[in-house]
């Protein structure tokens, strides 16, 4: 079914006014950008509620507003992913205390200037390395989610829809660094939180009895289900998940990966970047949000679910769920609005690693203390940095889709993370408790945290399964995944491999260590 024929001229000229007037705000808001202190930073001079809203802009994304409602949707599916939000809460809490504390006692723009500062030049370039790779693998998938929302609304090629989504975050990017990113996020972030909530009570009030037919008709199928007490380690969503392996991958997510790291060195002083990054929790409240908006189109569709009509494309890929919904069930111009606030979660989660990739990138090749500079080429560089790493995104994010329907984006999402979620951590707690060690540790550390992920994550033997490169028999005789219902399924899903990746990095550093 082409269901971008529901998309009128109208929702057309309310998408492109909206970024539009998202764009001009940006351009306002950009301020002096004569150093890179500036593009990078916001010149320090950003108030902590605005950073704390752009934490939670590019902490949602394309993933929370389109794969957590497919998510749901889906058969199985239910609340046990807002599990992770207890971990995530701890995590915060310690990063905003503790981090931030180290992070403001020197004049550093990254946490791997601080690891260079206490274990050395090489240290900082694993990290940033590690930093970058994580950037591409993860980043890339929020862009692919995204893209099958415009996807559905336009006749264009998947991989146009993925370019059109750079275009945008190269262009605001490039238009004021990260003061400009932050402000954008901000617009989003309200534009979220009205679109989740006019989304939710639509669907509640085309419902026979409302409320009550959601909690019944959605209760029955279980999608309510808020805690797994299960002890399989295949399953991921499951209370000891949440509070033994879930704080180890936002401790990193939040106080060492730089995509969030630079919102905190934006802030004015160490207080408000704490207070910043503590707030940001309240992204929990716009995950819960987008669970109800899927447990409600589960209820609503439950008729044509009943009377075999449900469309082809849902059983495909549960994703496309709320982006046809929006299309076909809202009234014009409603739906462009909506769709725009898709569009621009994706783009507000590509821009803001395009600004961490680009400061790491220049970091890594200016040397230790490049970031003090006030050259005129730097700003340049950098920019030229974020017109390359946008264009690596994006054909990252094309070569992703052959993944697509046979893995859960959401569960990619997190597990594509997974490879250097877990080392860089273990670089911070080396620098932070033992600065002794050596960075020749370390890299045995990662390459093997990187190879002991790849062993158990799906994802890898799928692409070696697409390229032809090994059989499904040989997949399954290598012992690291399993085979159910004719899909690739882990036997210790990846979620465990947090907490071990960080001390098997750091252990390994452990054996390598510096003369007193």
């Amino acid at each position: 079914m082409d269901f971008h024929n529901y998309f009128t001229t109208i929702d057309w000229l309310v998408v492109a006014a909206y970024l539009l007037t998202t764009t001009l705000l940006g351009h306002v808001l950009k301020g002096k950008q004569s150093t890179i202190k500036d593009f990078f930073l916001g010149g320090r001079s950003l108030p902590w509620l605005a950073v704390s809203g752009s934490i939670i802009a590019t902490e949602i994304s394309g993933v929370t507003f389109i794969g957590v409602p497919g998510m749901v949707y889906a058969a199985g599916g239910n609340f046990t992913y807002l599990q992770w939000g207890i971990g995530s809460i701890i995590a915060r809490i310690i990063v905003g205390i503790f981090f931030v504390r180290v992070f403001y006692e020197r004049e550093i723009y990254s946490p791997y200037d601080y690891i260079g500062n206490q274990l050395g030049i090489g240290a900082k370039r694993l990290a940033t390395i590690i930093f970058q790779i994580g950037g591409i693998l993860g980043q890339s998938v929020r862009v692919l989610v995204a893209a099958l929302a415009l996807k559905v609304v336009t006749p264009l090629e998947f991989d146009h829809c993925i370019w059109i989504i750079g275009f945008f975050a190269i262009g605001w990017t490039l238009m004021g660094g990260m003061r400009t990113v932050i402000w954008t996020d901000v617009m989003q972030f309200f534009l979220f939180v009205g679109a989740g909530l006019l989304s939710l009570f639509w669907i509640i009030s085309y419902l026979d009895n409302g409320w009550t037919t959601l909690m019944e008709v959605s209760g029955e199928a279980g999608k309510f289900t808020f805690l797994n007490l299960t002890k399989d380690p295949a399953v991921g969503f499951t209370l000891w998940v949440a509070i033994i392996a879930v704080p180890f991958q936002n401790l990193s997510a939040f106080g060492v990966d730089q995509l969030n790291a630079q919102r905190m060195f934006c802030c004015r002083n160490a207080s408000d970047a704490r207070k910043a990054m503590i707030t940001s929790s309240a992204a929990l409240l716009l995950t819960t949000l987008m669970l109800f908006v899927g447990a409600a189109l589960f209820a609503y569709y439950e008729p044509i679910r009943a009377g075999g009509l449900e469309p082809e494309v849902f059983a495909e890929d549960s994703n496309y769920i709320y982006p046809v919904w929006i299309v076909t069930e809202l009234p014009v111009g409603l739906r462009g609005l909506i769709l725009a606030g898709i569009f621009a979660a994706a783009i507000s989660s590509l821009d803001s690693i395009l600004a961490a990739l680009s400061q790491t990138t220049l970091s890594l090749f200016r040397g230790q203390n490049s970031t003090d500079k006030k050259v005129s080429n730097d700003l340049f560089y950098s920019r030229c940095l974020v017109l390359f790493w946008g264009i690596a995104l994006s054909w990252f994010a094309i070569e992703l889709d052959s993944l697509r329907g046979k893995v859960n984006v959401v569960v990619l999402a997190f597990g594509m993370i997974s490879y250097t979620t877990g080392p860089m951590l273990g670089m911070f707690f080396a620098a932070l408790f033992t600065p002794r060690v050596q960075a020749k540790g370390l890299v045995i550390g990662f390459c093997l945290s990187f190879s002991l992920v790849a062993f158990i994550r799906p994802d890898i033997y799928q692409i070696l399964l697409n390229f032809d490169l090994i059989s499904q028999k040989e997949a399954l005789s290598w012992g690291g995944i399993q085979e159910t219902n004719g899909k690739l399924k882990p036997i210790v899903n990846t979620a465990w491999a947090w907490p071990a990746t960080v001390f098997i990095t750091w252990g390994s550093g452990l054996f390598f260590l510096k003369n007193k």
